[in-house]
């Protein structure tokens, strides 16, 4: 049975996981200055997190169908709120990262069996009002994490991105026991072994391969991290096609709607992840500005995430979910083209209403790639269904910093013309709106009348 409230509880866990998994990038000279090492070296508590997250992922879907939904959920919760107080606690470096390490799996936990609990109680037409709930964590996060993680760390310390989560994680851990619904539970259930191995072992090291290529580490290192990730996930997807109990259940690939959001929804969420990241840097390295500045004005994507909500529901009821997603990765590429055309002259009110666009179709086509997936996924599909989606977007988070770092290397080879050091910054957005028109291209290979069931549209 649908229950707003119950979307609400999850919702507010992910946001708990999203925003810590990026908040703590501002914090990194103040935690380097307290445990005397170089700002650089503290990203490892940050790769840590991502990484347990990426193989906690696959093993949940698992958990959630042996022990049930409600037991792990919970489990979840407690995990990641522990975690945060040893994390606040830590005494170096080395205690940091691994109760980091700790914190990821408790959110890998929390993010697949919270969207588990959510789907499986939730009619397909209520499917909408569902996942209007469930993705804003994923818009606003990456946008605001910055912010909230540079105040609590300039004016209280870095600590406190872990402590405020003990309130809100006791909070939601004590609202969780009312209203996740017992039973589900199959005790015999048994774990793929070999697929497990495989897959987590492929997910780390594709993750390990793309932060490697992010930071500028030595390309030799993140190539072959990433040889090993791909041929580990291919071996994991040979495997669990042919055993009998398989860790994922891939026949779930055969429903077209699904399988588009895990292609062209992967390139979208890839490229709207590039955005957070590559803004700052352009106003910042590019244009010369202030953070306070920059911040203000990378606010209006905040603003048009939220500005817009209210109306995604209506125009996917109105329109239908392949014009929705069709227009709104082509709007959205061409704010990215706009912005490689932006100068340090550029007025603020004309970059702010860019932006102000850019963010409100970024919403509208997240949240209509969140509902469609799983519009036509059965309820047996729905464990499979939520632990490939939910590692995907973890992946797609990942590469899309990475890409982004990528590109504006490359840039940097055509060198500032005259003053112009925002060169390489406009030479990757151009090259993430060209990427965007992938997406586009999937979207129009969609049924004319792809999710009618959720939308509602005839």
């Amino acid at each position: 049975m649908w229950s707003p409230h119950l979307a609400l509880l999850v919702a507010a866990t992910y946001f708990m996981e999203f925003l810590d998994g990026t908040a703590l990038s501002t914090a990194l000279p103040a935690i380097g200055a307290d445990f005397r090492v170089v700002p650089a070296d503290v990203n490892v508590a940050m790769t840590a997190y991502l990484v347990a997250v990426a193989m906690g992922i696959p093993f949940s879907s698992w958990l959630a169908e042996r022990f049930g939904s409600r037991r792990v959920f919970c489990s979840a919760i407690a995990v990641f709120t522990l975690a945060s107080l040893l994390c606040a606690l830590s005494p170096n470096l080395g205690a940091l990262t691994a109760f980091r390490a700790l914190q990821g799996f408790g959110g890998a936990m929390m993010v697949p069996v919270g969207s588990l609990v959510v789907l499986r109680g939730t009619p397909k037409a209520q499917l909408l009002k569902a996942t209007a709930y469930l993705v804003w964590p994923g818009l606003l996060a990456p946008v605001i994490a910055p912010l909230v993680g540079g105040a609590l760390t300039q004016y209280l310390s870095w600590h406190w991105i872990f402590l405020v989560n003990l309130p809100l994680g006791l909070a939601a851990f004590v609202v969780a026991l009312r209203l996740v619904p017992r039973g589900g539970a199959d005790s015999e259930r048994r774990l793929d072994w070999p697929g497990l191995v495989l897959t987590t072992a492929g997910v780390a090291a594709v993750v390990v391969g793309l932060e490697l290529f992010s930071e500028g580490r030595p390309a030799a290192w993140a190539t072959a991290a990433l040889a090993v990730g791909f041929a580990a996930l291919g071996a994991a997807v040979g495997w669990m096609r042919r055993a009998r109990r398989p860790l994922f259940d891939f026949h779930v690939l055969r429903v077209r709607t699904f399988r588009a959001t895990q292609t062209g929804g992967f390139v979208y969420r890839l490229t709207i992840m590039a955005v957070p990241f590559l803004l700052p840097l352009l106003f910042q390295d590019g244009f010369g500005w202030d953070p306070v500045h920059s911040g203000l004005l990378v606010a209006s994507v905040f603003v048009g995430n939220i500005g817009i909500k209210p109306t995604t529901t209506p125009l996917i009821r109105r329109f239908g979910f392949k014009p929705v997603l069709v227009v709104a990765a082509a709007v959205s590429a061409a704010t990215f083209a706009a912005c490689a055309l932006l100068t340090p002259a550029t007025p603020d009110l004309l970059i702010a209403a860019l932006l102000l666009v850019s963010g409100a179709f970024r919403s509208i086509g997240f949240s209509a790639y969140m509902t469609v997936q799983y519009s036509d996924v059965s309820g047996a599909q729905l464990p499979s269904a939520t632990a490939i989606a939910n590692t995907l977007v973890q992946l797609a988070a990942a590469l899309g910093v990475a890409v982004g770092a990528l590109l504006v290397r490359a840039g940097a080879a055509f060198g500032p013309v005259g003053a112009d050091h925002a060169m390489p910054y406009r030479v990757a957005f151009v090259a993430i709106a060209v990427l965007m028109l992938a997406s586009v291209a999937d979207s129009l290979f969609l049924p004319r009348h792809a999710g009618t069931e959720v939308s509602g549209r005839r």
